[in-house]
C-alpha cells in the first residue's frame, strides 16, 4: 500500500470517521464548541435492556447502588428514575442484582467517568472494577470538600539543599491506586530523595551522583524514576535499592523527559540539545528509533493521553512545533521518515494535552518584539483538516498554563487566575492570592496555585466540563509557622489525598511540605 500523503484535505465535520489506516495522514482540524460534546459525554447511570423482563425495576435491588451516591441533576434524576421502577418480583430482584454487579458494568462507568484514563481488562490493584468506581469517587468529593483543618500537616526539614523537579511514584487516582502517596524529589546536593507522604518520612535517597541531577520522571503503574543529569547519564530507579536498575550515558546534553506506558510496553522518550528524539525501552534503556526533530534543542516533549501522539517543540524563535505519530517512534520502518506535522506557531513555551479529548492539543507562545501571549487549540486526526482557534491575551503575559476538557484554558496573571473559553470568551477569574502567582500545577482533576508568599490554593474541575468548569475548595495559608516568603519559586503537586509543596525560605535548602487528608 502506498504512504499516504500529508497534504491536508478538507472534509465535512460531519463525515463519517474512515477506517484506520496502517500509517494514518496527521492533520489538524477546527476546535468544536464546548456545548458539543454534551451529548456525548453524558453520563448516565445506566440502561441495559434484556428481552423477557416484563416486571419493572425490583425496590430491594436498588440497595446494590446505594453507595453511587449521585451528585449531579442528571445523576440524581436517573437514580429517582430507578427508585420509581422499584417493584414486586423477587426473582427480577435478584437479576437486577447480578446486573448491578457485573464486571463489565462498573468498567464501563469507570471508562466514562475516567475517559482521560487508559484501562485494561483489568482491575488496578486487588479490587472489583465497583469498589475501584467507588474509592476513587469517594475520594474525589473528599479532596473537593476538604478544608485546611482536615489536613494532617507534615514538614522535612534539613540539609536537604534546594529541592527541584518532583513527581507522584505512587498515589491515589485514576491511574494510580495505592493506599501510600509516595514522592520522588531532586536535591541540589546531587541527590533523589523518596518520601512517604502521610507519615512525612523520607525512605530512600540515591547515593550522590558525579553530576547535577536536571531533569525526572516517573511511571508510578511500574513504580519507576528516571532521572538525567548534567552530563547526560539517563538513569532507572526503584527508589528501593541503592543501585540503578540501568543507565544510558548520551553524547548529547538531554533537555526534556517523557515516560509513558502503553497497551503493550512501558517507553522513555528524550530530547537532546541537537534536535534529536530517542525512544528508549524501559528499564533496560535500549534504544529503539532516534528522529532528528529540530536543527536546535527540544525543550518540550509530551505524549498525548491515549499515547497516539507526541508533541515536541523548542523554545527557539525559528522552532515550529511538531506532532509525530507514535506508532512510526515506537515502530521504526527502516529508511521511512516518521509520520510529524509542522505546527505554525513558532516560539512556543507551553503546551496541554486535553485529558478528555485525547487529541487536542492547547500551545501557548509569544508573538512579535513585544512578546504578546497567545494560545491556539489544534485537534489532531486521521480524518481531514480545518482551521484552528486562536487567542489574543492582551494582560500582563501569563507564565503557565493547563487545560482540561479541550474547551476551556486555565492561566495566571498577576494574583489573579483566568478560565477562557478556546474561542476566547472569559468564563471565570479567581482572586484568592494576595501576591503573584508564581507557579500553576494542572492534572486531569486538580488545579494548584502558588504565590511567592507561599500561599497555596487547591481547585478542581467540574465532571464532564459542566459550569462552573473550575471549583474553589481551599486555600492554605502561610505554610507552616514561619511567614519568610521564599527565595525560589514555591511549586506544588497533588493527588486525591495529598498536597506536596515546597518552599525554600533560605538560600541553601528547601523544605517539603506534606499535607495528607485525615480520612
Amino acid at each position: 500500500m502506498d504512504r499516504p500523503s500529508l497534504t491536508p484535505v478538507h472534509v465535512s465535520p460531519r463525515a463519517r470517521p474512515l477506517s484506520p489506516l496502517p500509517l494514518p495522514r496527521i492533520l489538524a482540524t477546527r476546535a468544536s464548541h464546548p456545548h458539543s460534546l454534551s451529548s456525548f459525554l453524558k453520563f448516565t447511570l445506566f440502561r441495559p435492556t434484556f428481552s423477557g423482563l416484563k416486571c419493572p425495576w425490583p425496590r430491594d435491588s436498588v440497595a446494590s447502588l446505594s453507595e453511587f451516591e449521585p451528585q449531579s441533576a442528571e445523576q440524581q434524576s436517573a437514580a429517582l428514575g430507578v427508585r420509581r421502577l422499584a417493584s414486586f418480583s423477587p426473582r427480577a430482584s435478584r437479576y437486577w442484582n447480578k446486573v448491578a454487579e457485573s464486571e463489565p458494568l462498573w468498567r464501563n462507568l469507570c471508562r466514562r467517568k475516567w475517559s482521560f484514563c487508559t484501562f485494561s481488562h483489568r482491575c488496578p490493584g486487588a479490587q472489583t472494577w465497583k469498589q475501584y468506581f467507588l474509592k476513587q469517587t469517594r475520594q474525589e468529593r473528599w479532596m473537593a470538600s476538604a478544608k485546611p483543618e482536615n489536613f494532617v500537616y507534615k514538614a522535612a526539614v534539613g540539609n536537604l539543599g534546594i529541592l527541584g523537579p518532583m513527581a507522584y511514584l505512587s498515589g491515589s487516582g485514576p491511574t494510580m491506586d495505592e493506599e501510600k502517596s509516595i514522592i520522588c524529589t531532586v536535591s541540589s546536593k546531587r541527590m533523589l530523595f523518596a518520601w512517604d507522604v502521610q507519615e512525612g518520612t523520607m525512605i530512600w535517597s540515591s547515593p550522590v551522583q558525579q553530576s547535577s541531577i536536571m531533569h525526572l520522571a516517573t511511571l508510578p503503574q511500574m513504580h519507576l524514576a528516571f532521572t538525567v543529569d548534567l552530563k547526560g547519564a539517563i538513569k532507572v530507579w526503584n527508589c528501593r535499592d541503592e543501585d540503578t536498575l540501568a543507565t544510558l550515558i548520551m553524547s548529547q546534553a538531554c533537555l526534556s523527559l517523557e515516560a509513558f506506558l502503553t497497551k503493550d510496553d512501558p517507553f522513555l522518550m528524550v530530547g537532546t540539545c541537537e534536535g534529536d528524539i530517542y525512544t528508549l525501552t524501559v528499564p533496560e534503556l535500549k534504544t529503539v528509533s532516534k528522529v532528528n526533530a529540530f536543527k536546535y534543542r527540544v525543550d518540550l516533549l509530551y505524549c498525548s493521553p491515549d499515547k497516539r501522539w507526541i508533541f515536541a517543540s523548542g523554545t527557539h524563535e525559528c522552532i515550529l512545533p511538531k506532532v509525530f505519530f507514535t506508532e512510526c517512534l515506537l515502530r521504526p520502518s527502516e529508511g521511512r521518515t516518521p509520520l510529524s506535522l509542522s505546527l505554525p506557531f513558532s516560539s512556543c513555551c507551553r503546551a496541554c494535552w486535553a485529558p478528555r479529548r485525547t487529541n487536542r492539543v492547547t500551545l501557548m507562545f509569544q508573538r512579535d518584539a513585544l512578546k504578546k501571549t497567545g494560545f491556539t487549540t489544534l485537534d489532531l486526526t486521521t480524518e481531514g483538516t480545518g482551521g484552528r482557534t486562536f487567542i489574543q491575551v492582551h494582560m500582563e503575559s501569563p507564565i503557565w498554563m493547563g487545560v482540561s476538557d479541550g474547551n476551556t484554558i486555565v492561566f495566571e496573571s498577576g494574583p489573579y487566575l483566568f478560565l477562557v473559553s478556546i474561542s476566547g470568551h472569559l468564563l471565570q477569574r479567581f482572586e484568592y492570592h494576595d501576591k503573584t502567582i508564581c507557579n500553576l500545577w494542572v492534572d486531569s482533576l486538580h488545579v494548584l496555585t502558588t504565590s511567592v508568599d507561599d500561599s497555596l490554593h487547591v481547585y478542581m474541575w467540574e465532571e464532564e466540563g459542566r459550569y462552573p468548569y473550575l471549583r474553589s475548595c481551599c486555600h492554605l495559608e502561610h505554610i507552616g509557622s514561619d511567614q519568610t516568603p521564599s527565595c525560589y519559586v514555591p511549586k506544588a503537586i497533588c493527588d486525591n489525598k495529598s498536597i506536596v509543596c515546597v518552599v525554600s525560605r533560605i538560600r541553601e535548602s528547601s523544605i517539603l511540605v506534606m499535607y495528607s487528608l485525615n480520612m
